[in-house]
Order: structure tokens, then sequence, then C-alpha cells
């Protein structure tokens, strides 16, 4: 941090907080309901993605004073809660290191490198321990936030740190507020999560499988961006729809207050505007640590997945057998939709699209519809493609080859 934080500055908030940003704000889907066309109710089912956080633990509390002293310079000391916090500066990569070693801190052999930008920069280093005793003492079992508050002309959020000891990529969500737009990143591209597309029925059962390949599939594409899986104004008192759907009630006052953003019951009339951006990094392709602005941008976003229940009973008039032409090709986008998105087989999706064209009189229109049956050995998985990629990769091989030899034998005729 830029800073050398005040006890004041270092609160202990409630975990709840981040349950409550995760399940309003995180990726959603939504349940509609067709009419019969031959004789209008709608029903939003909607589920979000909960986050998922891996909890450590710490030893008691008690420094070393060493010969690295002299090169690292404890800035502030405090105990809040269950916590034991320093707050270090440093003149040199390798003082630190020994330091933090020496003290029982846990540091990797390449720490040094992703240090050393830091303590250029006058950057101060957060530390903490748990002190078991006073979490004794206080009833808690559970390890709770830290939040700090400080102001700063660097709207950053370090990161590089973090990847010195990370055996693979890491996954980030980062719910930014602001009082004029969205909160984009600037030092790397900032996109949007696919959205609005309409998925296969059975998805509803496995979205968090389904986001999480969508993630993955979007992220290969571009893993240095920052993704945004929600955007949108949450002021408390303003009157506006805050989500569509939402899938709990938006952030409250007390919850605002929780979460650090202190300006929105400070009379001012400021506008409070929730981003929650999703971030896979690596030290390959995220070498600076994240940069920030605020924007004007006040459009409304949200990551959000639909899927449609057919019309029930009977569909043999005219108006159902046109329904139930447009269902099918319906079906079909669903399933390339879910191919493109996720990544997963159409194939394994053919009775699906399949499952009403039997209703249709018009055999022409039948058999026009029709899906074609899963190729023989296609084992109808969740991802891997179409199903038939082995027979068009088969094709091209006997097309290739005699090509191969025909090559062959030209040169052996110029070579007599």
């Amino acid at each position: 941090m830029p800073v050398v934080l005040k006890r004041n500055e270092i609160r202990i908030v409630d975990a709840g907080i981040f349950k409550t940003l995760d399940s309003y704000s995180g990726p959603r889907l939504v349940e509609y309901y067709d009419e019969n066309p031959c004789y209008q109710v709608v029903k939003e089912l909607d589920m979000a993605i909960p986050a998922s956080a891996d909890m450590v633990s710490g030893r008691m509390f008690n420094y070393t004073p060493t010969a690295t002293m002299s090169k690292v310079v404890i800035e502030a000391q405090y105990t809040v809660g269950e916590y034991d916090i320093l707050i270090l500066s440093a003149e040199e990569s390798g003082a630190l290191k020994t330091w933090l070693t020496e003290n029982d801190y846990k540091i990797p052999p390449q720490a040094e490198e992703v240090l050393e930008p830091y303590i250029k920069n006058n950057m101060k280093f957060f530390v903490v321990k748990v002190n078991l005793e006073e979490q004794r003492n206080l009833g808690v079992t559970d390890i709770r936030p830290i939040q700090i508050s400080f102001n700063s002309p660097r709207f950053m959020l370090p990161i590089r740190l973090g990847m010195a000891n990370a055996n693979g990529d890491q996954d980030m969500i980062v719910y930014a507020f602001s009082k004029k737009g969205r909160v984009e990143c600037t030092n790397y591209i900032t996109k949007q999560m696919p959205t609005g597309k309409n998925i296969p029925l059975n998805v509803q059962n496995k979205f968090g499988k389904f986001y999480k390949d969508l993630f993955f599939r979007t992220w290969e594409r571009h893993k240095d961006a920052v993704y945004v899986e929600y955007a949108w104004n949450v002021t408390p008192s303003w009157g506006g729809v805050k989500c569509d759907p939402c899938t709990g009630p938006p952030p409250l006052t007390n919850d605002l207050t929780q979460a650090g953003v202190h300006w929105h019951s400070d009379g001012s009339g400021n506008q409070v505007y929730f981003t929650r951006m999703h971030v896979r990094y690596g030290r390959s392709y995220f070498p600076q640590d994240l940069q920030f602005q605020e924007t004007p941008n006040k459009t409304n976003y949200q990551a959000r997945y639909i899927i449609t229940h057919p019309a029930q009973g009977d569909l043999s008039c005219d108006a159902g057998q046109e329904y139930i032409y447009e269902l099918t090709r319906r079906r079909q986008k669903e399933v390339q939709n879910v191919v493109a998105l996720a990544g997963w087989k159409g194939s394994s999706y053919t009775k699906y699209m399949n499952e009403y064209v039997n209703q249709i009189e018009d055999e022409n229109i039948k058999e026009d519809l029709m899906i074609p049956a899963a190729p023989v050995g296609d084992n109808n998985g969740e991802s891997g493609g179409s199903g038939w990629k082995w027979k068009f990769s088969f094709a091209l091989l006997l097309m290739v080859l005699p090509a191969l030899l025909l090559n062959r034998r030209r040169k052996v005729r110029f070579a007599g």
C-alpha cells in the first residue's frame, strides 16, 4: 500500500458482506415459461454462482530483531481483533525477505524479484499474523475479513506479490463502488462477459459448471483481460430497478457502510455505482499490478442466461404447429449457444432438439427440422466439440494423402 495506516483506518468486518455482494451481483439464470398458443404465465428462477474462499491460519505474533532491521523498518504496529498487524518499509528486497523468513512468514524463493518494484516505488507492506490467544478470548472460529481505508492518487490493486507463491493461475473477484459510473481497468482491457443468451433446459441443474466452463473459454481468448460480471446503480434512495432479474435484495444502507462506501449517507446526494469484475491472472500475462479508473459509463449490465420451458398441452392447431417449428429452431440455437459459450458437445443434445418434431403433421417440414443422430462412438459428453470432429479429420487425411503421393510422382518424373 502507498501509505502508513493509522489504527482507526483498520477494521474487522462481518464476513457476511461478501456473501451479500456475491449473491446479489453474481451471474444469474432466469427461467421463463411459454404459453400454449392453442387455448400468460411467466415465472423467474434466479440462481447465482456462490463465491468460495479458502481460509488461512496463522501463528502467535512475535517478531525477532535481527541484523536486517537496519534495512527493514516497522512503521506501525497494531492489534486489531484477533490479528497482530505490522506495517513495514524496506530499503531492499533481500533484507525484507530475510526479515520475513526469520519471523516465520512463508516466503517463496522467487519473492525478491516481486518485492523489488514495490520497494522502489516506496510502497509499504501490510503483514498479519493471527493471534490465537486473542482469537480464543473473542470466541472467533473463522478468520474474519480485514478492511483498510486510505486516500491515495494511485487507484490500483497490487497482485504481483500474490503471484510469488502461486502454483498456477489465480482467480479474484473485485467489488468496486464509485460516484460517477463504472470502474474499469486502465492498463489491461476491460471486457464484458457474454450475456443474454438462451441455453438448454438441463443447464439449470448444472449452472455452476456451465458458468465455470463459459468463463474459462472466454478467458482463454483474452487472458490479459479484466471481465465485468455486473454494473448498476445501487444507490439505496434511488427508486429504479437495480437488476433484471435480482438474485437477492440489493445492498442496503448498512451493507454499503460495511463495504466502506461512506459517501452514500453523507447528505451530498452522491450516487453509488457498483461494478463486479472477475480477474484470472498469472505471471506471464499480468506483468503489472491492476490500475483502475472511474468512468462516466452508467450503462446497466449483468451476466444473465435464459432458459425457457415449452408450452404444455395440445399443440395440433395451426398456431401450435407454427409454435413447434419455432420452438425446434429455438432449441437448435440454444444448443449452438451452449457449444459456443461453454464448449459442450452439441451432439449430446440431439434428442433435446428433436423432442417436438414428431408432433408436426407436415412431413416435409418434419424432415427439414430433424437433426441426425450423433455418430457411433460419440460419448455424448459435455465438452470436447460437436462430436463430428473425427469424421472430418479422417476425410481430410484421405484427401491430403493422395495429393502428397501425386506430388512425389511428379518429382520423380521431373528428376528422370
